[in-house]
């Protein structure tokens, strides 16, 4: 089950500090930054049978789509998406467990999407699904 953790920002005259205190980072193994430069690039679907994955906006604002895969091999075509809408004026987490394939898109030039993993590289390398970014989301919504 997809979990979403808020978490707190605090603002005075010193700055803002955002955090989420309700989060552990105990069974992360590595992270990585994703830019998008620009509206139009989509990236994914990408799926992984074994990894959990969480994101974070760091900059900017992303739309991030999720899907259970029916068969890894061949999905169904008409499977249902939850959809996410992230940015940086919230201080928040998206858990998504393993078995799930996602797809991200930036709504704001520039932005920056931290992603947590709880596999390394080899291992995930290991457990990698991709599928067409028209597959199960209509993106045209989003463009």
């Amino acid at each position: 089950m997809v979990k979403v953790f808020n978490g707190e920002i605090f603002l005075d005259d010193r700055g803002e500090i955002k955090s989420i205190n309700n989060f552990n980072l105990e069974e992360i193994k590595r992270i990585y930054f994703i830019t998008h430069p620009d509206e139009s690039t989509i990236r994914g679907w990408h799926g992984h049978k074994l990894e959990r994955k969480w994101f974070y906006c760091i900059k900017g604002s992303f739309v991030l789509g999720l899907v259970t895969p029916d068969n890894w091999d061949e999905p169904s075509d008409n499977l249902p998406s939850e959809i996410y809408n992230l940015d940086d004026s919230k201080s928040q987490v998206i858990c998504v467990p393993c078995g799930y394939a996602n797809c991200l898109k930036a709504t704001k030039k520039d932005s920056i999407m931290l992603v947590m993993s709880d596999k390394t590289l080899s291992e995930a390398e290991q457990d990698s699904w991709r599928y067409s970014s028209n597959l199960w989301v209509d993106w045209k919504v989003y463009r």
